[in-house]
């Protein structure tokens, strides 16, 4: 659960976002303008901003402005009634968690909420800002580029969810890191990491290594072996250099 502000002039709007998500356990301020929503977050950053793109005064999209100054990690979601391009592109341009048309489906907001508010937790959480060699944390996910905060987004929509999750990238650009990271931001958190070579095991002997066989099952299978996927059960396993593993076990 987490603390949110919701910004918007739109009363009723409010009042409606507030109760549904006191529901779901949140704790809920609210704002009818950017400039009354600058002030609460400097007096007590929340977990996430929900804020309208049209407002009087001072737009959504300035007050975003200067909220990301302030915490630059905070999470806020855009909304808006009026779907143009132009604005969307703005509000990802200037690092919106995400862009969405009023009025919001509630299942549809309520998942999209969960995912930013575990975004937020793990950019507080996870990322080193600092090159720390000599620190035990010296192998976090380091970074605050643009395109990193776009990784820890995506980090933050999938960990909550059951998907499996395809990472992409060369070699040494950190996708144990990711897989890690999103294991430890997910449910199956409490439950085991396996991280399997595809590639350090013989063909001959990997289907037996993922899946495990019963005693008897073919010669020589003297005794039961347990696969790394019922090894695993509850938890995560990670498929390293998966690419390069027989089509016939893909």
């Amino acid at each position: 659960m987490g603390h949110i502000l919701i910004v918007d002039d739109d009363a009723q709007l409010r009042q409606s976002f507030e109760k549904i998500l006191t529901a779901e356990g949140h704790t809920v301020k609210t704002a009818s303008s950017g400039e009354a929503a600058i002030s609460l977050v400097k007096a007590a950053v929340p977990d996430l901003v929900i804020m309208d793109v049209r407002m009087p005064g001072m737009s959504g999209l300035e007050a975003f402005r200067t909220i990301h100054e302030i915490e630059p990690k905070l999470p806020v979601i855009i909304m808006t009634a009026f779907g143009t391009t132009d604005t969307a592109i703005e509000a990802t341009k200037l690092g919106a968690f995400e862009y969405v048309l009023k009025p919001p489906e509630i299942p549809d907001i309520l998942a999209l909420i969960g995912q930013a508010l575990e975004a937020g937790r793990f950019m507080r959480s996870r990322v080193e800002l600092d090159v720390a060699p000599d620190s035990a944390a010296a192998d976090a996910i380091i970074g605050k580029s643009k395109p990193m905060q776009e990784v820890y987004k995506a980090i933050g929509r999938v960990a909550p969810t059951d998907a499996t999750v395809l990472i992409r990238g060369d070699s040494g650009t950190g996708k144990e890191l990711v897989a890690r990271a999103i294991y430890q931001h997910s449910l199956r958190s409490a439950k085991p990491f396996l991280i399997i070579n595809c590639v350090a095991i013989p063909e001959t002997l990997l289907e037996s290594e993922l899946f495990g066989y019963e005693k008897g099952a073919f010669t020589g299978a003297v005794n039961r072996r347990v696969g790394k996927f019922e090894q695993a059960h509850g938890g995560t396993v990670f498929l390293d250099e998966i690419g390069d593993m027989p089509f016939s076990i893909q």
